[in-house]
């Protein structure tokens, strides 16, 4: 397909960034988590609420979301956004405040997600009961479709078609876990093997216990603004060069569990922004399991479908030894998943790639190039993908 270099980048840069330092929320409301969030990415922006007139959340607002926390933090609106498409949905707000601000509804974008999961005594993913009015209710419910299992299921049937080894995805969890260390707010920041990996509690075969993100509180926030106030700012601001988003479904049970909407999403973005798998320096891809990881990045192109373990292997995704950095904070499979929607943090650390803010012991030399994707739902059942590619300021 051929792109039209004149409008192919989208025309908004991010300016603030911010990831809560908080794990455990014992003594903060999920509202409150949501404000301190939007404070500290204003603040790395170098703005102020009164600047921002356009606002994004998702299904974590707490009460009528985006009405409620634009009245809890004092915000003047312009234009709002409570797009749902869960995990995957502050990916998807990055390329939508773009859109917001080339159409004119606002110059300002903040988003922001919060939750205190741990803090309520979350301690597993179970099945996700929305209430019986969902129209998967009566048929999905009354089996009892964990979250892992679920996962587990992706996983086996990815074993199955193509041969990937539970030793393959673990390399997954020992990438993250290399970053981790040097990440003082993580969960988890011992260093693992492949060894610990496959020897930890089964927990939905063939996914075990460390193939599994954590369960945190806290949250995180972006500011997306327009090029005239992008220019105000400085250099730090990141341009988004390219976004797209898909839905993935069951369609009515003909479902192959081996891909993901990123198949659409990844394209869409890659289009916009002009470039290739090739051309990406760094990757932040969404990781409540490994298989996650592992599928998504085939279906992003960085490797053809199938070739996903054989990637992975061998510390390609371990920033100064592999082929693909990602994940240097640890991701959610060691440092963060707040309120088990980690879309928001893997967009905040492709923003610290890009600046050469990142920890210097993981920084990717010279990172111009960063792209980061969300997952939302589930894998084995529907859900939603979102593709951002981020550039410096002069990509």
């Amino acid at each position: 397909m051929q792109v039209n270099r004149s409008h192919r980048h989208c025309d908004a840069y991010i300016a603030g960034a911010y990831e809560h330092p908080t794990r455990k929320a014992d003594d903060k409301t999920i509202a409150q988590l949501h404000a301190e969030c939007a404070a500290g990415a204003l603040r790395d922006a170098g703005l102020t609420k009164d600047d921002v007139d356009g606002y994004f959340c998702a299904g974590d607002a707490p009460g009528l979301g985006g009405l409620a926390m634009a009245e809890y933090m004092g915000l003047k609106l312009r234009h709002i956004d409570t797009t749902e498409m869960g995990g995957s949905s502050y990916v998807a707000h990055v390329g939508h405040a773009a859109q917001a601000i080339a159409a004119g509804k606002c110059s300002v974008a903040l988003i922001t997600l919060a939750g205190r999961p741990r803090a309520e005594g979350v301690t597993a993913l179970g099945a996700r009961n929305y209430g019986p009015g969902v129209p998967d209710y009566g048929f999905e419910l009354p089996y009892g479709p964990a979250i892992t299992n679920l996962y587990g299921m992706a996983a086996m049937r990815h074993m199955h078609e193509y041969g990937t080894t539970s030793e393959q995805l673990a390399w997954v969890k020992v990438a993250a876990s290399q970053h981790a260390q040097h990440n003082e707010n993580a969960m988890l920041r011992n260093v693992v093997t492949v060894d610990d990996v496959v020897n930890s509690p089964m927990v939905a075969d063939p996914l075990h216990r460390l193939d599994c993100c954590v369960i945190s509180d806290g949250g995180g926030a972006l500011v997306v603004v327009s090029p005239e106030i992008a220019k105000k700012l400085g250099d730090r601001c990141v341009k988004v060069l390219g976004a797209g988003e898909a839905v993935k479904h069951l369609n009515g049970g003909q479902v192959d569990l081996t891909y993901t909407g990123a198949v659409v999403s990844g394209p869409i973005a890659f289009e916009q922004a002009g470039l290739k798998p090739a051309d990406i320096h760094y990757a932040s891809i969404y990781d409540s399991f490994t298989i996650t990881v592992l599928i998504t990045l085939e279906d992003l192109g960085f490797c053809a479908k199938g070739e996903g373990g054989r990637f992975v292997s061998d510390g390609n995704l371990i920033s100064g030894v592999g082929k693909l950095p990602f994940n240097t904070d640890g991701g959610g499979l060691c440092n963060n998943h707040p309120n088990n929607r980690g879309g928001i943090t893997k967009v905040i650390e492709a923003v610290r790639q890009v600046r050469g803010e990142a920890h210097p012991a993981v920084q990717v030399p010279n990172c111009q190039i960063a792209l980061a994707h969300g997952t939302g739902g589930s894998i084995g059942t529907r859900m939603g993908s979102a593709t951002v590619i981020l550039g410096s300021y002069d990509a």
